[in-house]
C-alpha cells in the first residue's frame, strides 16, 4: 500500500504522490539514533529525500513495466506471505504460555547456588621491570610517598593514570602470581614485589567482598524471561506435534 498524503509541508511530488515531511521523518526513525542525527542535518534531510524520490520513480517505472507480474516478485510476495502468516501463527500458540511471580519466586529460592556473585577484590598496583626498582619505589612509599603519587610517577602500566587502579576483579582474571599475592593482602597493606610475565608488581588492596548471592531482584528479570522462554518452546513443539497428526508429513 502506498503511503497517504499526512500533512500540508509538502517536500517533493513524484508523478502524482506527495512526499512529506511527515515522510521524512518517518523514514528517519528506521535508522539506528546515531545515524539520525546527521540525517536531521540540512544535508542529511537532502540525501534522504533524494532517495524517497529515488523510490518512488523506480516503483513507477516497475508498476509501468507490470513487474507485478514477473514471476520472481510473485514468488517473494508468496515467500513472504508465508513467512508473515507462520509467524503470526506461532504468537498466537505461544501466547498461551506464562510465568507468575510467585513461580519466578520458587525458582530462584530453588536454585539460589546459580546466582552467586564470585569473591572479589578492588586493588591498585605499581609495575616495574626489576627487582631492584620495585624495592626502591616500596622503600618511597614506606617513608611516607602515597602509593597512588608513586604510581603515577613510576608504573610502567597504563594505569598509572588512574593511580595504578585495577578496579575490581575476581579470581580468575589476572595472571596466577599476581591473584595470588593480592587475595592474601589485607586491606590497605602494600605487597611485597611479585614476580610475573611482565614484571614486577607492588599490590595494594583497596577493598574486599566474598562470595555473595546475587538479590532476587536482581536477577527475576532473567529468570522470568527464561522460565517463559522454556514453555513458549514447550508449547510450541506440543502443538507441532499435534498438527502432525492432522497434517501427513514425509521424511524421505
Amino acid at each position: 500500500m502506498r503511503r497517504k498524503y499526512m500533512r500540508d509541508d509538502v517536500l517533493a511530488v513524484v508523478n502524482g504522490m506527495k512526499i512529506t515531511e511527515q515522510d521524512l521523518q518517518n523514514s528517519i526513525r528506521k535508522f539506528p539514533p546515531e545515524r539520525q542525527q546527521y540525517f536531521k542535518t540540512e544535508k542529511g534531510k537532502q540525501q534522504l529525500l533524494d532517495e524517497l524520490i529515488s523510490f518512488e520513480l523506480v516503483y513507477d517505472y516497475a508498476k509501468d513495466e507490470h513487474m507485478e507480474d514477473d514471476k520472481n516478485y510473485l514468488a517473494r510476495i508468496e515467500a513472504a506471505k508465508k513467512q508473515i502468516l507462520t509467524q503470526v501463527a506461532v504468537g498466537k500458540i505461544i501466547k498461551v504460555a506464562k510465568v507468575t511471580d510467585d513461580e519466578v519466586k520458587d525458582y530462584y529460592n530453588a536454585n539460589r547456588n546459580m546466582y552467586k556473585n564470585p569473591e572479589s577484590i578492588t586493588a591498585k598496583h605499581i609495575l616495574l621491570d626489576s627487582l631492584e626498582k620495585a624495592n626502591k619505589v616500596l622503600e618511597k612509599i614506606k617513608n611516607g610517598l602515597p602509593f597512588e603519587d608513586a604510581a603515577v610517577k613510576y608504573s610502567l602500566c597504563p594505569s598509572k593514570k588512574q593511580g595504578g587502579n585495577l578496579g575490581k576483579f575476581t579470581r580468575g582474571q589476572m595472571v596466577p602470581e599476581f591473584e595470588n599475592a593480592a587475595f592474601q593482602l589485607d586491606i590497605g597493606v602494600v605487597s611485597q614485589p611479585v614476580k610475573t610475565q611482565f614484571g614486577y608488581h607492588l599490590i595494594k588492596v583497596e577493598k574486599k567482598e566474598g562470595p555473595s548471592v546475587k538479590t532476587f531482584d536482581e536477577v527475576k528479570g532473567a529468570i522470568k524471561n527464561g522460565l517463559l522462554q522454556e514453555r513458549q518452546i514447550f508449547k510450541y513443539n506440543q502443538f507441532t506435534n499435534e498438527l502432525k497428526n492432522k497434517y501427513k508429513v514425509e521424511i524421505k
